[in-house]
């Protein structure tokens, strides 16, 4: 087994110095480089999907629960498999308390192609209570890229075509037995009963997701911090993201980050928009 070099205290401190300013200099970039997505254009999704969850028939606006933003977990779940991916699991299981992201008006529900009545013994054994739907029988899957089948529509993992991917040495995405499912997450934003879709990330891009935060800097809206950019995001959403908005998980008021719509218009009006901390 190779170990880390053994070294004298200041040696190490000397090196970890080095080490922290690269450091500092991945968080600026990171910074940086969720400012474009928040920049990203979006597009309207005007198809209508069917969902179905634990109160019977639901729409994509239905999975928004009222709030404006939702982060949609694509969980690899075939319509014929006994359990979920193990992979996927684990990510949930480091899902921290949802109301911490639901107080930034931001739902974080997860999404299989199989049927809820395969969904939900599984969600119970692993104890979950993350909003899990079914997609099964809709375009949904197909449609994000998450479901690939050639039959259905032409294959497309992570923006790359099969040809793309073999020339990237990355085609195990898109090779075997369809249809098949792959992981990912999708990000949509509201004003009123418009829905626009603004993100999806595939492959790896999900690596170091999972916590309030990491989910946040998906969405348009990110952090809802002062700092953040483009300026303008930061509306009243009800709490803020920094570290005099995040409360007991259980001290947040109720209903709080459920929003009826963000005012694409250029207007803010958000429920509670003007709130002070």
């Amino acid at each position: 087994m190779a170990l880390p070099q053994i070294v004298t205290r200041d040696a190490w401190l000397l090196a970890r110095k080095e080490l922290l300013a690269k450091e500092k200099a991945a968080t600026r970039a990171r910074d940086d480089l969720n400012a474009e997505r928040r920049r990203l254009p979006m597009v309207e999704v005007d198809k209508e999907y069917v969902f179905e969850g634990p109160e019977g028939s639901a729409s994509l606006l239905d999975l928004f629960d009222g709030r404006v933003q939702l982060v949609v977990y694509h969980f690899m779940f075939a319509p014929d498999w006994d359990a979920g991916c193990p992979s996927c699991s684990g990510f949930v299981d480091q899902i921290g308390h949802l109301s911490h992201l639901n107080a930034r008006g931001t739902t974080l529900a997860a999404v299989s192609r199989a049927p809820l009545a395969r969904i939900t013994p599984f969600k119970a054994r692993m104890g979950w209570t993350l909003p899990w739907f079914s997609s099964f029988g809709s375009d949904f899957n197909y449609d994000f890229h998450v479901t690939l089948d050639d039959s259905v529509m032409p294959i497309s993992y992570n923006y790359r075509t099969p040809e793309e991917h073999r020339e990237a040495g990355t085609s195990y995405y898109v090779e075997g037995e369809q249809p098949f499912e792959l992981p990912g997450m999708s990000c949509f934003l509201r004003d009123g009963d418009r829905v626009f879709h603004t993100y999806s990330s595939y492959g790896r891009g999900g690596d170091t997701v999972g916590s309030t935060n990491s989910l946040l800097d998906l969405t348009a809206l990110g952090r809802q911090e002062p700092w953040e950019k483009p300026e303008g995001r930061m509306t009243g959403l009800g709490a803020q993201a920094g570290s005099e908005g995040v409360r007991y998980h259980d001290e947040y008021e109720d209903g709080v980050g459920r929003t009826y719509d963000v005012g694409t218009d250029g207007g803010d009006r958000t429920a509670g928009a003007g709130r002070t901390r």
